[in-house]
């Protein structure tokens, strides 16, 4: 029966660039699941309508994107990561009522387990650049598995400096002329700015302080290998790129809605990176 198709979707303005179909759609199909997953572009100011009606439209769930990410906290049951990051990227149905997560830092952590496993083993000294919602998801995620110390980088202070009260003195602002001295010994650096993406400034950086068995992550996955990246595997580090983060996000969505906990395999990734360079 038609009426039993679990259907979830992404929400967005615009959202016709998401790729979540493509990948939630594979996911689907392998598993044999009677699902579907949709593009919903929903205007800011129709947001509340959208989400009043949300069951009545026969969606189990979906994911959530710019610009609503942070809108959703209110609309929503929120977890402790989406309190903690300000900004849902998942939504589910519990119980009758509509729940709310954050796996962007889901996505980097299990990234950087597949690309570097042991990244986080007595990891005292890591290196964010950015302030912006990424960053907020990074940084609660790296609090929760304990490394020791983060200097957040950011060419406006103040915006780093409003992570400490949310997420403690774990968080350490630091000015962009600083960048140079905090790199000094880093075991971790990770870009979770826009610099470095198509169409956007490069992230020059000099890496040559970072340890030798430092971690390189790039949030940006537009080019796949940005300069960050390239600079890193230069040097033979270990790196975690933009795409492993947007494909590990998108699991534990999958297995709210759909039931199936779904694997990142080098068959999903290479649709995807087949789909981006035909960009």
């Amino acid at each position: 029966m038609a009426d039993s198709i679990r259907v979830a979707c992404v929400i967005g303005w615009p959202v016709a660039h998401s790729r979540s179909p493509l990948i939630h759609g594979h996911w689907i199909q392998r598993h044999g699941i009677k699902g579907e997953y949709r593009r919903e572009p929903v205007k800011p100011e129709e947001l509340d309508a959208f989400i009043a009606g949300f069951a009545e439209r026969g969606y189990v769930g979906g994911n959530v994107t710019i610009p609503h990410k942070e809108k959703m906290v209110a609309l929503t049951e929120p977890d402790d990561s989406v309190r903690k990051i300000g900004a849902a990227n998942t939504i589910w149905f519990e119980g009758g009522r509509l729940q709310s997560t954050n796996t962007d830092f889901e996505g980097f952590l299990a990234s950087l387990d597949a690309s570097a496993p042991g990244w986080d083993k007595n990891l005292d000294n890591a290196v964010v650049i950015g302030a912006g919602g990424a960053a907020r998801a990074v940084v609660y995620g790296f609090v929760q598995r304990g490394v020791g110390r983060i200097h957040l980088v950011n060419r406006t202070l103040a915006r780093a400096e409003a992570f400490v009260a949310r997420f403690g003195k774990t968080v350490q602002p630091t000015a962009w002329e600083d960048l140079p001295r905090v790199l000094k010994g880093a075991g971790l650096v990770a870009n979770t700015s826009s610099l470095g993406m198509t169409g956007n400034p490069s992230l020059e950086i000099d890496l040559a302080g970072i340890r030798d068995d430092a971690v390189v992550a790039d949030a940006v996955y537009v080019p796949l290998k940005t300069d960050l990246i390239l600079a890193a595997e230069k040097r033979r580090l270990r790196v975690s790129d933009g795409l492993g983060m947007l494909l590990h996000q998108a699991g534990r969505g999958f297995q709210l809605w759909f039931g199936v906990r779904p694997t990142v395999t080098p068959e999903l990734r290479k649709l995807i990176e087949d789909e981006l360079l035909k960009r």
